[in-house]
């Protein structure tokens, strides 16, 4: 293949197999789903380009989006990788908030909403933010209509991979969002390995239906373009609705986070006995969140599909992936291999993850240059490397319990919470105590059904399975539901911790 940048990709392909189908926006009904091939992605990408010159987006012009998983959300991101625009992908269940924040952060010349969505006026938050802002915005509606214009007005497109061209936004579970500054190159090496690890065949069908504002978007559109295979995009994912475009199209690749994985297993239990949920099913793959063993193991053998999990960030968004050719015991109890190129290095003290490679982006935003000496990024994440070279990450240095000075996993408990019946998801945190430092609090969600948990059932289930007296939660919470971030559903912890630890009881003696 020719050409380094993003657009090269997009016309290597069109140029390969022009008739195929590229997208699918699946739908509850036939009549409201669409479709648009790989040559249409090309074309119709590159008119949407010189609408947005016509506007006024230049090369290097920073734009702001804040769009949901649709085709044309794939269509303006094209554009602006046509036009040479640093683009700034926002999930579309932000708010003035944070919304405004990344306006003034990135210091937007454009504004991309998608007018009024799932019961919020974006558009009249643009409004409210714009007048707020110290430059002049320029705000265009784009949901189901995309600016158009004569692509010879175009500039050519951008000759270099390695310019910053992206802006993401860390998911803000432990701390503020962060600018994460990203290249083409970057992110279409990402892609490419996540195809090769994945070991697609041609005759697969993919679906995306996460926010494709996450830095998992681009990774997925490479992939899609690297293999020539299709996807199916749901604006809003919510089971049991979305099974009819799923089952329509015969997907044959589904995932996302751990959560979505659950989400599947769920809806599978709920069917008679001897009835498959998705039939055409052969793989769930994902990252994002830690996957516990007992899950993995579940979701196999009720959904009959093999399960690849991964480790990625928004700083390296593919950084080792689960081979489905490996063993259960490899893909229940580590992340996968790296590919060849990536580096990872575990501190000998700390358990540190630092990664090195040509996916990881270019720091971040009006940030200090977050590299180590010799080039390495740290993670803030824990893990360790077994002989086979599989990564096993044991949790998060912000995530250590620190329990009379013996250093406790949060997500080892987790773990093993979840092998019990009654427990759907969990969540271990450290709350502030006065003679302990921090003691060990559970938070967990159950399964529609199930008995009420208590401290003591919770503990003797733990202790049953073989875990350390010290490291027993010394609190039980149950929730209807744990709070999880908006893209891949991660358990907002932080949130927990504030609320748990300011009404007093998590500092008894």
């Amino acid at each position: 293949m020719t050409g380094t940048t993003l657009w090269d990709l997009v016309g290597w392909r069109a140029a390969r197999t022009p008739d195929a189908t590229a997208l699918i926006q699946g739908a509850a009904a036939t009549r409201h789903e669409r479709r648009i091939t790989f040559g249409e992605l090309q074309r119709r990408a590159e008119r949407v380009a010189a609408g947005l010159h016509d506007r006024g987006v230049r090369p290097g012009s920073r734009v702001v989006w804040q769009l949901p998983t649709r085709i044309e959300t794939v269509l303006l991101s094209l554009a602006l990788a046509r036009v040479g625009a640093v683009q700034s992908p926002v999930i579309p269940h932000f708010r003035d908030h944070e919304t405004g924040q990344v306006l003034r952060r990135t210091r937007a010349d454009c504004f991309v909403h998608p007018g009024y969505w799932r019961g919020f006026d974006h558009r009249a938050m643009a409004g409210r933010l714009a007048a707020g802002l110290p430059r002049p915005l320029t705000v265009i509606e784009a949901r189901d209509t995309l600016p158009d214009g004569d692509p010879a007005v175009l500039p050519p497109p951008p000759d270099s991979a390695h310019r910053t061209r992206w802006i993401y936004w860390t998911s803000g579970t432990t701390a503020g969002p962060r600018g994460v500054l990203h290249t083409d190159h970057s992110l279409r090496t990402a892609g490419r390995w996540l195809a090769e690890a994945l070991r697609l065949r041609p005759s697969d069908i993919g679906s995306m239906a996460f926010p494709y504002a996450h830095v998992a978007g681009a990774d997925y559109t490479v992939m899609l373009l690297w293999h020539g295979i299709p996807a199916v995009l749901l604006e809003h994912f919510a089971l049991p609705d979305s099974l009819a475009a799923y089952r329509r199209h015969r997907v044959t690749v589904a995932g996302g986070s751990t959560a979505f994985y659950a989400l599947f297993l769920a809806a599978q239990r709920a069917l008679p006995p001897g009835r498959r949920l998705l039939p055409s099913l052969r793989l769930l793959a994902g990252g994002g969140a830690p996957l516990p063993a007992a899950l993995y193991h579940e979701v196999t053998a009720a959904l009959g599909c093999a399960l690849a999990h991964g480790y990625a960030l928004t700083e390296a968004p593919m950084v080792t992936m689960g081979d489905p050719c490996d063993s259960a015991e490899h893909l229940a109890g580590t992340d996968g291999r790296p590919p060849a190129g990536m580096e990872i290095r575990i501190a000998p003290d700390t358990g540190e993850i630092s990664l090195r490679g040509p996916v990881l982006c270019r720091g971040y935003l009006d940030e200090p240059d977050p590299f180590t000496a010799d080039g390495f990024l740290p993670t803030g994440d824990t893990g360790r490397l077994t002989p086979t070279g599989h990564l096993v990450v044991t949790g998060r240095l912000k995530d250590l319990i620190i329990r009379k000075g013996e250093n406790i996993s949060a997500q080892e408990i987790e773990a093993l919470l979840h092998r019990h019946p009654d427990v759907a998801a969990a969540a271990v945190i450290g709350l502030p105590d006065a003679l302990r430092g921090e003691l060990v609090c559970a938070v967990v969600e159950q399964p529609q059904g199930s008995r009420e948990l208590t401290l003591d059932g919770i503990t003797a289930h733990l202790t049953a399975q073989g875990l350390a007296r010290h490291k027993l939660p010394e609190r039980l919470e149950v929730l209807a539901a744990l709070p999880r971030g908006a893209t891949l559903r991660k358990v907002l912890k932080q949130e927990l911790r504030e609320r748990f630890a300011d009404d007093g009881r998590g500092r008894r003696p």
